[in-house]
């Protein structure tokens, strides 16, 4: 992240009595996030007036702008599985004639369960089905969902359906192939609770909740179920979460051996006492961030051997041959950017530079601006 002073803000003058201007620049005690590096900077409040002759006879501690390479990055200790169970519940009232058992591999299209021997089926989608799906309805990201699972199912095509939010005649004859071939009542209709949609596609049963023979309530649980995919999860701490944001493409590296390419597709903050999270020092539970492997194959075999641990690297960042100075020479200004002050020859007080503040490494702070290597930066005291 660059963060820049305003090019149109006022130069202070380079003499003793600048520091009036000076406080036109900067914001006695501000605290600013550098959100990207993780690093906290504070401002540096100027003297007073009546402070300025004591503060102009105090020796100042320098150090000198350095031309340097710096390089971030982060490794954090995680270990393989699946995601947290998922709770399937009825959405329809009748008898429970069918379920499956603890350890079921069901696949999207699959049914799940029957109640009143009929199936209710598992479909992937961005949120459940909240009413029956029929033509005539209005538009609606349920019709697209229902649309896709059809066609990739093999229902419908291209050719003679268009996957969108509208139930047209050629969605209606694709439910009915479909409901075909699930041996059901050819209606056209989808009616509520027929359909159970996940985020995800293939599940395991993790656990039957429901009984044979007992009555379906709308609400109640029937299956736990997790996603059939392996990912890797990690803990990090909250203030490590900037540099891990949701899509962001990751190497994991297997304690068996091997390293896969994953990718964030889910951060979870746990709440205190939840048991989701390792405590820390404070007993605060950790957010979970969970990292979709690539190469499932690979992962699944992995997994199989038992617990595995993994070591997740997010991507280094790489700042080659720039100026740096020290972290703690850094200004914060009331523009919201940063400066520095850097010692001329032939003036007896410092000059505030603008500049604009890149990479942050061990201390170290890439900058820009109207300065270069070897000139003296001041480090407040």
């Amino acid at each position: 992240m660059t963060v820049q002073i305003s090019s149109e803000e006022e130069r202070p003058e380079r003499r003793r009595g600048a520091s009036r201007s000076r406080r036109r620049f900067l914001a006695a005690g501000i605290v600013t996030a550098l959100a990207a590096a993780g690093t906290t900077l504070a401002a540096q409040r100027w003297p007073s007036d009546d402070q300025d002759a004591a503060t102009h006879n105090r020796p100042r501690s320098t150090a000198p702008v350095e031309r340097t390479s710096l390089a971030s990055g982060l490794q954090l200790d995680g270990e393989l599985g699946h995601t947290p169970a998922d709770e399937i519940t009825a959405q329809g009232q009748g008898t429970f004639t069918k379920l499956p058992k603890n350890g079921d591999h069901i696949r999207v299209g699959e049914p799940l369960y029957e109640i009143d021997a009929q199936p209710v089926v598992l479909f992937r989608g961005s949120r459940p089905f909240w009413r029956v799906l029929q033509k005539g309805m209005s538009d609606g990201p349920d019709v697209k969902d229902l649309e896709r699972n059809l066609t990739e199912l093999g229902f419908a095509d291209a050719t003679n359906l268009t996957v969108d939010e509208e139930f047209t005649d050629a969605t209606t004859e694709a439910v009915k192939r479909w409901q075909k071939a699930l041996g059901v009542e050819q209606t056209g209709t989808v009616e509520l609770g027929r359909v159970a949609v996940l985020p995800y596609g293939d599940v395991w049963v993790e656990e039957v909740v429901a009984k044979p023979g007992a009555t379906a309530g709308t609400g109640g649980t029937v299956l736990k179920v997790t996603t059939t995919d392996v990912y890797a999860t990690i803990k990090p701490e909250e203030e490590q979460l900037p540099q891990l944001p949701p899509g962001s493409r990751l190497m994991v590296r297997l304690d068996v051996g091997g390293t896969l390419q994953g990718r964030i597709t889910s951060i979870t903050r746990n709440t205190p006492g939840s048991g989701d999270g390792s405590g820390g020092p404070d007993n605060q539970a950790k957010p979970t961030v969970s990292i979709r492997l690539k190469d499932q194959k690979k992962a699944t075999a992995a997994l199989r051997s038992g617990r595995v641990g993994v070591t997740v690297t997010v991507p280094e960042k790489k700042a080659d041959d720039v100026l740096a100075v020290p972290v703690t020479a850094l200004l914060a200004t009331a523009g919201g950017g940063y400066g520095v002050e850097v010692v001329r020859p032939d003036s007896a007080e410092p000059e505030l530079v603008p500049v604009k503040v890149g990479l942050i490494v061990a201390g170290q702070a890439e900058v820009e601006g109207r300065i270069k290597e070897g000139d003296k930066v001041v480090i407040p005291v």
